[in-house]
């Protein structure tokens, strides 16, 4: 993140060796200050992986690079007072201005930016401001979290890179939007639930920017039991249902930088419980149930930004209904397709027999390359997360039983091989997941 002051050279003047002592002094601040979010149960702590706790060496050096920081920032303070000047707010870390301040804290791990909102009102309001994760974006720097449900109306955030666990404020919301159909995506900064309330569809939007709900917000379209990605910026919900059930063939584009939505051309194929990703740039819609069908839909299509238009791919995903992994519930009672891409490669987790598929592009076919952890259990899909996490897979579930109140997220990075799954995290909870999206900012 940010190197110590063994970096600078020791031909540079003074002052940037001073300049250097307050980078090293922040971050040490940045790195005490962690201690002041409230994490999950201690309990929960032997469940996970997580990094360890300062022994008494680094607790002391933590110690005495706040006591330096204080000392910097009270003689500051008092050069300013006895000049008759006010301190510079905008500056952050007053010896080193605010461009490198912010330059620094770009690089920080969002992870850290609750703790830095606390440190003062200038990191605060810059924090709130979205500002870093702007800058961020045009830097690439992307530092991908798993948003989940596994309660009604209550959502967590989980940090892989960290192993961190987090609890979102509680939505607030009626009982018929919290025993609604729920879909969810996460796009820019925002975490989107799609739901119903008593008389029309409703989305709440959770913003990092802020950590807090709001409502209000309206698709051109309302609908449910969609599918939909995002790439970026922007989101793509194609298909579902209309508040009298009809089955759709709309599609509509979000853009969350200007909170807008537009509306696509239409699909070939009417579908509902169908499942998006976004792939070598164009979006894919795949599976489903269609009007009056009573089987799985096995076509997919392809939506071309360029061309502004929609392209069936006969067989593109196969009926679930083969094996003897599989059962006999009817197409409505399945859960939608569990799919995932890693590099521009698709992959789907074919719960029935608890397999991964990777997709051949070219022969248009599915090959089976593993297992799925032993813990992945569901209902028909349903309750289990299958999701793609930067350059990983990850799965999220627990096991099916009254004592089996708990959740795991395993990851594994697609390679030629089959999948080696690693446990990222555990611990004391519902295990059935409700909703689950990816955050990449």
């Amino acid at each position: 993140m940010l190197e110590g002051s063994n970096h600078v050279s020791r031909d540079l003047p003074c002052v940037c060796e001073q300049a250097s002592k307050w980078i090293y002094y922040a971050f040490h601040v940045i790195e005490q200050s962690k201690g002041k979010r409230p994490l999950e149960d201690v309990a929960d702590i032997g469940w996970r992986k997580s990094s360890k706790l300062l022994d008494a060496q680094e607790k002391e050096e933590a110690a005495r690079c706040l006591h330096n920081l204080s000392l910097c920032q009270e003689e500051h303070s008092d050069k300013q007072h006895d000049s008759g000047t006010r301190s510079d707010s905008s500056s952050l870390i007053h010896q080193i201005g605010r461009d490198l301040s912010v330059n620094c804290l770009v690089r920080c791990s969002r992870s850290d930016y609750g703790s830095i909102a606390s440190l003062n009102r200038s990191f605060r309001s810059l924090i709130q401001s979205g500002e870093l994760y702007k800058l961020r974006r045009q830097m690439g720097i992307v530092e991908h979290w798993v948003y989940f449900s596994c309660n009604l109306l209550e959502w967590e955030a989980f940090d892989p890179i960290r192993c961190r666990w987090m609890h979102l404020p509680a939505m607030t919301s009626n009982n018929c939007f919290m025993c609604s159909d729920k879909e969810s995506l996460a796009v820019g900064t925002e975490l989107l639930v799609f739901g119903k309330e008593i008389e029309s569809h409703v989305i709440y939007k959770y913003s990092i920017v802020t950590n807090s709900w709001s409502s209000g917000m309206k698709t051109n379209t309302p609908r449910c039991l969609f599918g939909s990605g995002s790439l970026g910026e922007i989101a793509i919900v194609a298909g579902g249902c209309d508040s009298r059930g009809n089955v759709l063939s709309s599609a509509e584009l979000y853009n969350s930088e200007t909170g807008t939505w537009e509306a696509l051309p239409s699909m070939h194929e009417p579908r509902k419980l169908c499942s998006g990703v976004f792939m070598d740039g164009k979006f894919y819609i795949i599976g489903g149930v269609g009007v009056g069908n009573s089987n799985v839909l096995t076509c997919g299509e392809v939506y071309d930004f360029k061309a502004r238009s929609w392209a069936l791919v006969p067989d593109m995903f196969p009926a679930r209904n083969r094996g003897a992994g599989a059962n006999d519930a009817p197409a409505i009672a399945q859960a939608p397709p569990l799919l995932a891409v890693v590099k521009n490669e698709l992959y789907a987790a074919y719960y029935a027999e608890n397999e991964v598929w990777k997709y051949d592009k070219r022969r248009n076919l599915w090959i089976t390359i593993g297992r799925l952890p032993e813990q992945a259990t569901s209902m028909n899909g349903w309750g289990l997360a299958f999701r793609a996490c930067g350059d990983q897979l990850i799965v999220i579930g627990g096991p099916r039983s009254l004592n089996g109140r708990f959740i795991e997220i395993n990851s594994w990075e697609p390679t030629e091989g089959e999948p080696n799954w690693n446990l990222l995290g555990r611990k004391h909870s519902g295990s059935f997941v409700y909703n689950c999206a990816v955050m990449g900012c």
